[in-house]
């Protein structure tokens, strides 16, 4: 009955999840369901969640007892998954009406392809304002300069997931753990595209920008360090190991600058 699967990890998100949801109803692609799991939220959210699955036969809500990380959370909603296809969404985002179908239509039309994902528009609580670009065809060249795909509106082969046994659970890991499943899945022999438009809206406002620890940046370098090792890329691309070091010593509100001009987005 289903094609896809939506797994997503909540946490604390009460104020945004039903507007996350009611962008996945609004799919002109109706052949999903949704397994949401709770990580030790404080707020209302399980509750709303739950909700849902009461009222939906296509909704699933569970819970971790404690707080676990995104990457432990969604291998709980990998669980449940028994269709051909995995899509991301996160529980303050918007997917946009047709991102289902186009990314489907994809990955039905390439099936030497596991991974599809597309690029973003950026809002806060004032508005749109920016969109990221993303590369089509991402080679193992591009993994040591940041993540290849968007997680949140990637869509990938159930298979492929099982194939890398989906996210690894390790502390080292946390706030980076897409970039090092689609590390994974290369090593795995597979690869994937970037849908030239925009799929899906990200919340991008002042809570997001404190979330990005410093902790989270050493993360990023020691991935991006397994890349140049286990890809066998050129020395010269250890220089892109430390740049997430050099990122995180920066005051916020000159990140925040230069993250909204690298979206050519003013002040």
């Amino acid at each position: 009955m289903y094609k896809i699967t939506v797994i997503m990890g909540i946490y604390n998100c009460e104020k945004t999840l039903d507007e996350a949801i009611e962008s996945l109803f609004a799919q002109t692609c109706k052949a999903w369901k949704l397994v949401m799991c709770d990580d030790g939220s404080s707020d209302g959210t399980y509750a709303l969640a739950k909700s849902y699955a009461e009222r939906y036969e296509n909704i699933i809500a569970i819970k971790n007892e404690k707080n676990l990380g995104l990457n432990a959370t969604l291998n709980r909603c990998l669980e449940y998954v028994d269709t051909d296809y995995v899509a991301r969404m996160d529980g303050d985002d918007i997917s946009l009406p047709e991102r289902f179908e186009k990314e489907l239509k994809f990955l039905e039309e390439n099936p030497d392809y596991d991974i599809v994902s597309g690029n973003m528009i950026y809002f806060d609580e004032d508005g749109d304002w920016g969109e990221g670009k993303s590369i089509e065809k991402p080679e193992k060249i591009h993994f040591v300069k940041g993540t290849p795909f968007c997680h949140a509106p990637c869509m990938v082969r159930a298979e492929a997931y099982r194939r890398v046994g989906g996210y690894t659970v390790d502390d080292k890991l946390l706030r980076v753990e897409d970039h090092h499943l689609w590390y994974k899945m290369y090593l795995s022999g597979s690869k994937g595209y970037n849908l030239q438009e925009s799929i899906y809206k990200m919340r991008d406002d002042r809570n997001a920008i404190a979330r990005r620890k410093f902790k989270h940046r050493i993360n990023e370098a020691r991935v991006r360090n397994m890349i140049v090792r286990d890809f066998h890329l050129p020395f010269r691309c250890r220089i892109h190991v430390i740049r997430p070091i050099i990122v995180g010593l920066l005051p916020t509100w000159l990140y925040k600058k230069l993250h909204r001009r690298r979206m050519k987005i003013g002040d």
